[in-house]
């Protein structure tokens, strides 16, 4: 994946075409995604995970560096969180998934990431996300 099939990914991402995003991953099973705290290996999970916090946040992924090669992808990233409703650790625990930050209504958070991609056959299997703690 080079930076302007990135750029693409991200997107896709933005415009929250899960299917699309999706299409850039390993079958189910054959891929892992860890941030957050969760491990979502399947289309329905990661489906699932970003709808819920998508009903509530608008996220955008800044990206600051890039490099890669045919078996990865390493982004340096802030990832902008604009909630629009808010976010809660019980809300977000009654839909089974743990969030570390709970955000309201109005607030904005920026986190940097360094995300890191393992690619197989040109299709992400494994999608690594360290978070820093927000300002």
């Amino acid at each position: 994946m080079n930076r302007e099939q990135y750029a693409h990914y991200v997107d896709l991402f933005h415009a929250r075409d899960y299917d699309a995003v999706l299409d850039h991953y390993a079958p189910d099973g054959e891929f892992e995604v860890t941030f957050f705290g969760q491990s979502l290996r399947s289309r329905a999970e990661v489906k699932r995970f970003y709808g819920f916090f998508h009903d509530r946040v608008k996220e955008e992924i800044l990206v600051h560096q890039f490099i890669s090669n045919d078996q990865m992808v390493a982004a340096e990233v802030t990832v902008r969180i604009t909630a629009f409703a808010d976010l809660t650790k019980e809300a977000a625990a009654e839909a089974g998934i743990d969030i570390e930050y709970p955000i309201a209504n109005g607030q904005v958070l920026e986190v940097p990431q360094f995300v890191h991609y393992h690619l197989k056959d040109g299709k992400i299997v494994a999608a690594l996300c360290a978070l820093f703690q927000p300002a």
